[in-house]
C-alpha cells in the first residue's frame, strides 16, 4: 500500500503539472484569437473570460489523456533513472503489478474525463453558442469603442468616434470610411462621412441606423482628382451586424442523453467520439507503462519522442476515423472501436514483450547448458 500511494502521488503530481502547462498554452492561443475579435469590435470584451471558462471543459477532456500519458513517462522515467524501479523490481514489483497500480489513478482520470466529455463539455459549448448568437445580434453601434478605429463588413467599412455617452446613445466627432463595391465585387471608390454628432435610431422592422448631424460626405477614388463633396444636416447610415464565426458545430452542444436515442449517423458519430475519449485514457496507460522503462545510462528522455509520435498516431487515426465515419465510409457498427482495439493490442504486446523475451532467453540459456553438459 505504501508503494501504491508513492507511485500514485508521483504520477498525479506530474500529471497535474503537465496538464496545467498544456492548458495554459492552449487557452492562451484561443484567448488571443478571441481578443483579436474583440479588438475589431466583433466581440464584447466583457464576455472573453466567460467564453474561456465555458470552453475549459472541452480543452481539459483532450488535455488530461495527454497529460496522463506524459505524466507516466516522466514520473516512471525518473524512477528508472534513479534506480528506484530496480529496487522495487527486486522486491517483487513486476510490469503487470506496476500496470495494475497505474490503472487506479488512470481510472480516476477516466471518470473525470467522462464527466467532462459527456456532461460539462456539451453544456459549455451550448453556452458559448448562446454568447456568440447574442454577439451576432449586436450592431456596429453596440460594439463601438471611443477613440478606436473599428473595422466591419469584412474590412470594407472603418468607423471612428471620439466620444461616446455612457448609455451609448450619443456620439461625437464621427468618421466613417466605406468602400463602394459593384455587384461583381469590384471596388468602385470610397465614401467618407464625417459628422459633429450622431445617434442611433431603430426602425419598426428592427433595422438600426446611425443618424449623423452636421457633416460632410466625400465620394471618390484615392489618387484621382474627380470626387464629390456634399454637406448635410442629417444623414442616416445602416448599421451592419458583426459577422462572428464560431469553430464549434451544433452537434457538440447536444446533450449526451439525446444522442443515445438518435438514429442520425452524425449524432451517433458524436456519441462514439464522446465515449472514445474516456476509453483513450485506459489505452494510453497501457502504452505508457512499458514505454516509460528506460536504462539509467540512456537517460529518461530516450523514449519520449517515439512515445509522443505513437500518441499522435493514435489520436490522428482516431480523428481520421471520425471523419470517415461522418461521411459514411465506415459502418456505424464498426465505428471508432477498431482504432482503440489496434492500439490496445499494441499496448498489451509491449507490456508482455519483456516477459516473452526473458522467457525466450531463459530457455535458450537452458538449452545451451544442456548441450554443454552433453
Amino acid at each position: 500500500m505504501i508503494v501504491f500511494r508513492y507511485l500514485s502521488r508521483e504520477l498525479l503530481v506530474t500529471l497535474s503539472a503537465v496538464s496545467a502547462v498544456l492548458l495554459v498554452i492552449i487557452m492562451s492561443g484561443r484567448f488571443i484569437k478571441y481578443l483579436a475579435q474583440a479588438a475589431q469590435g466583433l466581440l464584447d470584451p466583457g464576455v472573453l473570460f466567460l467564453i474561456m471558462g465555458y470552453r475549459m471543459p472541452g480543452f481539459l477532456q483532450l488535455i488530461l489523456p495527454l497529460g496522463l500519458f506524459l505524466g507516466i513517462l516522466l514520473a516512471y522515467g525518473r524512477l528508472y533513472l534513479d534506480s528506484e524501479m530496480t529496487v522495487l523490481s527486486a522486491t517483487g514489483m513486476s510490469q503487470k503489478r506496476l500496470t495494475l497500480y497505474t490503472l487506479f489513478p488512470a481510472t480516476l482520470v477516466a471518470l473525470l474525463v467522462a464527466w467532462l466529455s459527456l456532461g460539462l463539455a456539451p453544456k459549455g459549448v451550448a453556452e458559448v453558442d448562446r454568447i456568440f448568437n447574442e454577439q451576432d445580434a449586436l450592431t456596429e453601434f453596440d460594439t463601438l469603442m471611443p477613440g478606436r478605429f473599428q473595422t466591419m463588413k469584412n474590412g470594407t467599412r472603418v468607423t471612428y468616434t471620439q466620444g461616446l455617452s455612457a448609455d451609448r446613445g450619443e456620439l461625437s466627432n464621427i468618421f466613417i470610411s466605406e468602400k463602394r463595391l459593384s455587384t461583381a465585387g469590384e471596388e468602385r471608390g470610397i465614401t467618407v462621412l464625417v459628422a459633429e454628432s450622431g445617434r442611433q435610431e431603430i426602425q419598426p422592422d428592427g433595422s438600426r441606423y446611425l443618424i449623423l448631424q452636421n457633416g460632410y460626405r466625400y465620394d471618390g477614388t484615392p489618387g484621382d482628382a474627380d470626387y464629390r463633396a456634399i454637406r448635410y444636416d442629417t444623414y442616416g447610415v445602416l448599421l451592419p451586424r458583426p459577422e462572428i464565426s464560431s469553430e464549434l458545430s451544433e452537434r457538440e452542444a447536444i446533450p449526451t442523453r439525446e444522442l443515445f436515442g438518435s438514429d442520425d449517423p452524425r449524432l451517433q458519430t458524436e456519441l462514439q467520439w464522446r465515449l472514445s475519449i474516456p476509453l483513450l485514457v485506459f489505452v494510453v496507460t497501457l502504452l505508457a507503462v512499458p514505454l516509460s522503462r528506460v536504462n539509467p545510462r540512456q537517460g529518461r528522455f530516450l523514449k519520449l519522442l517515439p512515445a509522443i509520435l505513437l500518441y499522435m498516431a493514435y489520436l490522428g487515426v482516431l480523428i481520421a476515423a471520425r471523419g470517415a465515419l461522418d461521411k459514411g465510409r465506415i459502418p456505424q457498427a464498426v465505428g471508432l472501436w477498431w482504432v482503440h482495439g489496434i492500439f490496445l493490442l499494441i499496448g498489451v504486446g509491449m507490456l508482455y514483450w519483456e516477459s516473452v523475451t526473458l522467457a525466450f532467453d531463459r530457455r535458450r540459456a537452458m538449452r545451451e547448458v544442456r548441450h554443454a553438459q552433453a
